[in-house]
């Protein structure tokens, strides 16, 4: 099942223009999307940066 949030996700972005693996979507966004840090918050109407990973982690090199 794919995340409802994956086309106006940055992921989704930052994986077409190869700065993120593909494991990042194939287990968040096309995998378990629930335990996605991006989804929480984005399902709370909480802020969360672009560059913040699946995971919740920052990559600071993501722009």
């Amino acid at each position: 099942m794919l995340c409802k949030w994956y086309s106006v996700c940055p992921m989704k972005r930052f994986y077409e223009e190869g700065k993120i693996d593909k494991h990042w979507i194939e287990d968040y966004c096309f995998g378990d999307f629930r335990k996605c840090k991006r989804y929480q918050m984005e399902e709370k109407g909480e802020y969360h940066p672009d560059n913040m990973l699946p995971d919740g982690s920052i990559d600071e090199s993501l722009k």
